[in-house]
């Protein structure tokens, strides 16, 4: 093989290399986005269901408690009517990025579809799910929403249900989203 054969060929293996390093971290963020909401920094469904089925593998195998926060936004229409939904897109990412931030490492934060969220916490029992729905409620009331200098109020009802050998992800999000239901027609009353 000739020197300049030898180059050309090194040239082509340095150029393979890079297209398939190329192709692999489009791939890993492809796969990413497909589990990450569009418009919020949280999972999307599907991500989120993930995240559900594996802590649950992981409650099943270590009897580790778990719990799950179910949020419906109150009064969400409101923004969307009022400011627009710009505005309200703003506003839903304000909402996922509060609970981003008051989570720990083991948590999952996923956005639903629409207003709703949930909030997987990992090692934690009913109590501690009740103390940071209140705390993230209070956190929602208290700091609102500001949109091109006008303040929205934001609030929310939470549902939560501890891990308690629920056959599928699907039945644990059905039953804290009823647990919320039963929270927001209370308040109502």
């Amino acid at each position: 093989m000739t020197h300049a054969a030898a180059t050309d060929l090194n040239a082509e293996i340095a150029r393979l290399r890079a297209e398939v390093e190329a192709l692999r971290l489009r791939a890993e963020a492809a796969e990413a986005a497909a589990d990450h909401d569009v418009l919020t920094p949280a999972l999307n469904r599907r991500g989120f269901i993930a995240a559900v089925n594996r802590t649950m593998a992981y409650c099943q195998r270590y009897a580790a408690p778990a719990v799950l926060l179910y949020l419906d936004l109150d009064g969400f229409k409101g923004v969307n009517d009022r400011l627009g939904h710009a505005a309200g897109d703003a506003a839903l990412v304000r909402v996922a990025e509060l609970m981003l931030a008051n989570l720990r490492e083991s948590d999952a934060v996923g956005r639903l579809g629409g207003d709703e969220f949930c909030l997987l916490m990992l090692n934690a029992g009913v109590e501690e799910g009740r103390d940071k729905a209140l705390r993230l409620a209070q956190a929602l009331e208290t700091d609102g929403f500001l949109w091109q200098g006008e303040r929205a109020q934001l609030g929310g009802s939470f549902g939560v249900r501890a891990y308690a050998s629920q056959p599928d992800a699907e039945t644990w999000l059905a039953e804290a989203d009823a647990a919320m239901w039963v929270r927001k027609k209370g308040s109502r009353a």
